[in-house]
């Protein structure tokens, strides 16, 4: 029996960014192991030195911790069973290596990669699956001693046993069973001495102590590899879930192809961070009821394996805007307030010298209205510069010849407020239109066009009072100036 500590861990390469695939499979980890008191490790799986990209470590670290996601045990916090860079753990892997080697249990391959290829080739053009044909399995103690000591290019390969069932009971789904004939005879120690990830996972996995496996549908084929070879080490096996994959809409698999899959580009693009995992965690789970808005700590208290979905999960990009809506509204004023401050650091704006208290009447205004932070600025432009145009549609159908008299009325009585608050800049403009003897709409349209430029937005009164009674006068004045005669 696994023992009742829980341990387990995400295992990315450090091959560029942190896809959003990674980051479900590192939430899901994350999120099985704080529901059962248990541990979240991270491991850099950095065998394949081809692939490895520099930097890229760093930038899983800071996306994981941007997420919430903070690890137990890992690369540069360390931990009771390190090193966790696989790089660092190459005398492990060889050793271990060596043992099944002397137990017949795998051997030395020499074959050449031009030997490889006429396999493969001949092989698919008789319709047979392309398998390595355990030549140097059979070689002699003195050939194989003999090819050592020449420095002959070898491999590590698993010694796989014909005629074999090999049975996976995943939390996922379900049995699943293979047969062994299907199965290659698996390179364990490529030619550069570095392990396969087969070799160096399970390992790493048996060491560090790990209860589940919580990884990609992609990894199925290559669990029963996984399972002989905890079998042939004589070790206990962990338990199996196996995610299902990330779809587009057509159905296909997500990839870089289709557009952004990398963490960093949705937190770029102005994504909070709770509305990606909220919506990443939808990926493949639910809880079993209606509820969609989720915080971090509300996933760990009702997450399960058992209610992670089999088929595979469509990324529906309006349902992740519709979430960082949400979250966005959920957030308190003063946390929006830095945020936006953030965005109008970066922004034309920067130099600019706003008040909290101006910026949070126009977040009050326009929060409602706004799906991400930079909207703020983007849809209530007029809150931090005078219009320089104005909408050719609203104006063709709320300016007429009557509107600069309307105007013109509506300022003497707005000059005459003293401190006027949204209420008092509703009156008077009520009180301008019954003088004027015309609906109030009449105005209403005009002024909002020449205070923001725009047809939509807050309410009125609201803009009125955030800009104040100068600047509202004083827009209206350059609105008439500019559009006299249209």
């Amino acid at each position: 029996m696994i023992s009742e500590n829980v341990r387990v861990r995400f295992a990315p390469s450090p091959t560029g960014y942190l896809h959003v695939g990674g980051l479900r499979t590192a939430l899901y980890n994350y999120l099985f192991a704080k529901n059962k008191n248990g541990r979240f490790i991270l491991r850099i799986e950095d065998t394949d030195r081809s692939r490895y990209v520099e930097g890229a470590v760093e930038n899983l670290i800071s996306s994981l911790h941007w997420a919430g996601l903070k690890f137990d045990e890992g690369p540069s916090i360390g931990g009771d069973y390190g090193p966790y860079m696989q790089s660092q753990r190459l005398k492990i892997y060889n050793e271990n290596a060596e043992k099944l080697i002397s137990e017949k249990k795998a051997y030395y391959c020499f074959c050449t990669p031009e030997r490889l290829a006429e396999l493969r080739e001949k092989q698919q053009k008789e319709g047979l699956q392309p398998m390595y044909d355990k030549r140097c399995l059979h070689l002699s103690d003195e050939e194989v001693k003999k090819n050592l000591s020449s420095g002959i290019a070898k491999v590590v390969r698993m010694n796989i046993q014909p005629d074999q069932i090999i049975e996976i009971d995943d939390i996922i789904r379900g049995k699943v069973e293979f047969n062994s004939n299907t199965i290659d005879d698996q390179i364990l120690i490529k030619s550069d001495g570095y392990p396969t990830y087969h070799l160096a996972n399970v390992i790493d996995d048996h060491l560090m102590k790990i209860t589940h496996v919580i990884r990609g549908e992609e990894w199925l084929p290559s669990t029963p590899k996984h399972v002989l070879l905890y079998e042939f080490f004589n070790w206990e096996k962990p338990k199996f879930a196996h995610l299902p994959l990330l779809l587009n809409p057509d159905k296909s698999k997500l990839s870089k192809r289709q557009g952004d899959v990398a963490v960093e580009d949705y937190r770029d693009k102005g994504y909070l961070k709770e509305a990606l995992i909220n919506f990443v965690a939808l990926l493949g789970w639910t809880a079993g009821d209606d509820q969609e808005f989720y915080l971090l700590d509300e996933l760990v208290q009702k997450f399960s394996l058992e209610r992670v979905n089999k088929s595979g999960a469509v990324f529906n990009i309006e349902k992740f805007n519709w979430l960082n809506e949400e979250h966005l509204r959920s957030k308190p004023a003063n946390e929006i307030l830095q945020m936006l401050r953030t965005e109008l650091a970066s922004s034309k704006y920067k130099d600019e010298n706003y008040s909290d208290e101006y910026l949070l009447l126009i977040i009050e205004a326009m929060k409602e209205r706004v799906s991400f932070i930079r909207e703020f600025i983007e849809k209530g432009f007029y809150f931090f510069e005078r219009p320089e145009q104005y909408d050719e549609a609203v104006l063709k159908k709320r300016w007429n010849e009557n509107t600069p008299e309307h105007l013109n009325k509506l300022i003497e009585n707005f000059s005459q407020l003293e401190n006027p608050d949204k209420e008092n800049f509703e009156a008077a403009l009520k009180q301008t239109a019954e003088e004027l003897n015309v609906g109030a709409g009449k105005l209403i349209h005009p002024v909002r066009l020449a205070i923001s430029g725009i047809g939509g937005g807050p309410g009125l009164y609201d803009i009125l009072f955030i800009l104040g009674k100068e600047e509202s006068i004083h827009r209206i004045k350059i609105a008439l100036e500019k559009l006299s005669g249209k």
